[in-house]
């Protein structure tokens, strides 16, 4: 006996699933629907047989071939126009020459096809449906037949009032050949709505037989989900593809799950998964090829396709995730949302029921998501932050990303052009750089790359050879990983040049240089000695050796080992280093826990300060003799000391953040300060400009801006030339308490967030360098949106604790106000 599959089905209620896949192609415990299909027809063996095919029909035909992979001869039937259920069988006459099945790719069974064949011999019928007993009809082919098994009625999509039977149509019949000649060739034409009841009509022998199988049509995402929960529930026969390594837990090949992972049957789990600590998979859960689980994330009856990774403390609760579809940290999906193929949806986001997000959109962090997401961009916004372009590795930032920022870079800067490039040396970010190479190639730009180096030797670098600018690429923690733009003056780019790229991604007209243009790129490690002598320069190096200052220092020696050392060499200091090599860079709060061990070592060694240094060599935590952290606001007024006191009248350039403290310092030593956005961008053109620069000669603010090296250089200096302890000179430094609160905002409401409260401040004091600030008879309060994440921040500082956190908890309670949803 042959079979035909019709496997031309677009599976509409099924998308986004089947946006990029025919509905045959949906899989069902890892298997294509259709691959369940073949293997049941195998096992009454039928190998001849015959698949046709409609939409995207490459799809099916690039997984299974000729069929001999999965025991069978395959030949395709390809409709040019769609024919309909018969037609389609009709476009395959010549193929059917004997008795055949007919069976749907996408429904899912395990009828005993033997008893259909022998009961359709005994009764010589021209055609025996199968038939199989429903709950709801409505969506299904009515069938009633007598006690012989005649078929004497069809319906096809009752309503209620017109259902007379709960038996209804699986689309798997059993035909003899006789009946291609009544469906005429190149027609639409139905076996359900068209050929049936014509034959009905004509007296032929209809017959229907009521299996007593597993049947499921996964025609919408309902079904599709239930489909799942009966395999794991054991309601049918179907062999599974894994290994029952417990009761109800199926778990691939190569598939690691820690220890601390919670697994309630019955689950599914594929082939080389990984799971985190303290995830929570299941029950009725089934996890494709390769999906990786992040700590904390708990996922019920839901099901995920392969490659998808699913970030910490995310949730599933009757959701469906598309392939490669990546979940981000806090994010949940509740009963009955989907998301297409390589779909982001942002951390903390909520998706709510019945939510579908088509493939490759970009769900934005923190946001909630009411009604489905169809349209719009398919990759997401390439939008400047803080700290340049940064995201995850491989989700948000990866080659192809890299590669376009390259080209469009490339493409915004006039040639002949040298830009230059340097990664923090991570395998990660290695990657990264090698991708926005080859993009700045392809525009013709000529790339000096630094190798593996640190951000601060990087912006020398640009001055010192005179280039365009350039690109670092750094990681922050495990899998951030941020892109700095710089330009000409090594600074971070400003938000114009940071608009030209922008606008030249999107638009994507990118100037693409003839072969004979592309220009190799010249590998220029040695910058550090350069970089040291030209720091030294503004030491006092002999004032430094007479103090023989003592240091306790936390650093990675891979990426400052070179450098760290050599510097304090230089200016005769002692140092107790705690140099550890990480797999990862720590982040400012794993920076803070080691410097909160650090207080009892710096004492014990009689040190007069200690510093733990990032892996970047930009930030740096310092604990004065006593083994007390210097919190960042302190540094800021320490640095800011010093640049006063080393320059009569100079120009302090500060963020709107920073404490009042340092205006009375300035106002002590006869200088001044500037207030600016608290960008980096915006700090750094301001103690550029040659009016800032010139009032600052003896110790310039961007010798030590973001460089934690030059930092300790200068702190040390000017510990050598007050020949006093460092908690002595932070005794004089003025103190104004401050707060400080995170408040979650989403981006839509953030410009509401600010224009209300800019109105409701009115004639009272207020300044709008950037975001909100407010000036209160004892204090002030600032409300800055972040750049970066779904919140705003709100600063406080006051004359006392006490007033500066209630200035904090009443703008907190404003803004929750104001984001309260209206009726």
């Amino acid at each position: 006996m042959k079979a035909v599959i019709m496997a031309g089905g677009e599976g509409s209620r099924l998308r986004p699933l089947t946006c990029e896949r025919p509905k045959p192609m949906v899989p069902v415990l890892n298997r294509p629907c259709m691959e369940h299909i073949v293997n049941l027809l195998r096992r009454y063996r039928i190998n001849e047989i015959g698949v046709t095919l409609q939409y995207l029909p490459e799809e099916i035909q690039n997984y299974f071939r000729d069929g001999e992979e999965f025991g069978v001869r395959f030949k395709y039937f390809i409709e040019e126009t769609p024919l309909g259920t018969a037609g389609s069988v009709k476009n395959a006459a010549s193929f059917l020459n004997e008795t055949f099945v007919v069976i749907s790719g996408d429904a899912l069974t395990d009828c005993n096809l033997q008893e259909c064949f022998d009961f359709h011999r005994e009764k010589r019928a021209l055609a025996t449906l199968v038939l199989t007993t429903v709950t709801c009809p409505l969506e299904y082919g009515v069938v009633i037949a007598n006690k012989e098994g005649k078929i004497t009625r069809f319906l096809e999509k009752p309503g209620w009032g017109e259902v007379f039977s709960d038996t209804v149509n699986t689309g798997i019949y059993i035909l003899e050949p006789e009946i291609l000649e009544f469906i005429e060739p190149g027609k639409m034409v139905d076996f359900s709505k068209d050929l049936y009841p014509r034959l009905l009509a004509a007296g032929k022998p209809l017959y229907g037989f009521v299996t007593g199988g597993y049947w499921c049509d996964i025609g919408n995402v309902d079904a599709y989900l239930l489909a799942h929960y009966d395999l794991l529930e054991g309601k049918t026969r179907l062999p599974f593809p894994a290994a029952e390594v417990a009761p109800g837990v199926w778990v691939g090949e190569e598939t690691e799950i820690d220890p601390k992972a919670q697994i309630t049957p019955p689950v599914f789990i594929g082939e080389r998964c990984v799971i985190g600590p303290g995830a929570q998979i299941g029950p009725l859960t089934v996890l494709g090829r390769e999906v990786r689980v992040g700590k904390g994330a708990s996922l019920k009856r839901s099901v995920v396709w392969d490659y998808a990774w699913l970030g910490e403390r995310s949730e599933l609760r009757g959701a469906v995730i598309g392939m490669g579809a990546r979940i981000k940290a806090g994010a949940v999906l509740l009963e009955g949302s989907v998301t297409g193929d390589r779909t982001v949806v942002g951390e903390r986001s909520v998706v709510k029921p019945g939510v579908k997000i088509w493939p490759e959109k970009w769900v934005e962090k923190g946001a909630r998501l009411r009604s489905s997401l169809v349209w719009g961009n398919h990759v997401r916004p390439c939008v400047f932050g803080l700290r340049g372009i940064g995201g995850d590795l491989n989700t948000e930032v990866g080659p192809e990303l890299a590669a376009r920022l390259g080209a469009a870079l490339g493409s915004v800067i006039s040639l002949p052009a040298r830009l230059s490039l340097s990664s923090d040396g991570y395998p990660g970010t290695k990657m990264v750089k090698h991708a926005l190479l080859a993009g700045l190639m392809s525009a013709g730009v000529k790339v000096v790359d630094f190798g593996s180096q640190i951000l601060p030797v990087h912006r020398y670098g640009i001055r010192a050879l005179r280039l365009k600018g350039g690109v670092h690429i750094s990681h922050q923690g495990k899998e951030k990983v941020y892109l700095r733009f710089l330009n000409e003056q090594g600074a971070d780019f400003t938000r114009g040049e940071q608009r030209k790229v922008e606008g030249m991604m999107s638009r994507e007209e990118y100037r693409l240089a003839a072969p004979d243009q592309i220009i190799l790129s010249e590998y220029v490690p040695e910058v550090n000695r350069a970089y040291l002598n030209y720091l030294l320069e503004f030491l006092d190096q002999d004032t430094c050796r007479r103090a023989r200052i003592r240091a306790v220092v936390d650093y990675d020696p891979e990426r400052l080992g070179s450098l760290l050392p050599v510097l304090f060499d230089a200016l005769g200091c002692e140092i107790v280093t705690f140099a550890v090599s990480r797999k990862h860079p720590q982040t400012f709060n794993e920076m803070l826990k080691t410097a909160e061990q650090f207080g009892e070592v710096v004492k014990e060694q009689r040190a007069h300060f200690g510093a733990v240094l990032d892996s970047g060599g930009e930030e740096v935590i310092l604990v004065d003799e006593k083994g007390r952290i210097i919190r960042e606001d302190l540094l800021i007024s320490l640095m800011s000391l010093v640049i006063l006191s080393e320059n009569e009248q100079a120009t302090v350039a500060l963020p709107v953040t920073a404490s009042d403290a340092v205006e009375e310092i300035a106002r002590l030593r006869g200088g001044k300060i500037r207030r600016t956005k608290t960008a980096p961008w915006a700090i750094m053109q301001t103690f550029l400009e040659e009016e800032v620069r010139r009032s600052q000669g003896r110790c310039p603010q961007f010798l030590f801006y973001g460089d934690a090296l030059a930092t300790l250089g200068v702190v040390t200096e000017f510990l050598a030339r007050a020949r006093k302890p460092l908690s002595e000179i932070l005794a004089e430094i003025p103190c104004f308490p401050t707060a400080r609160r995170e408040i979650e905002v989403t981006w839509e409401d953030k410009g509401r967030v600010l224009r209300t409260l800019a109105e409701e401040a009115g004639e009272s004091e207020a300044e709008m360098v950037d975001g909100v600030k407010m000036y209160h008879p004892k204090g002030w309060a600032l409300i800055l949106p972040d750049a970066d994440e779904p919140l705003c921040q709100v600063y406080s500082e006051a004359f006392n604790q006490e007033i500066a956190d209630s200035l904090t908890e009443m703008y907190t309670r404003k803004i929750q106000e104001i984001c309260k949803p209206t009726e």
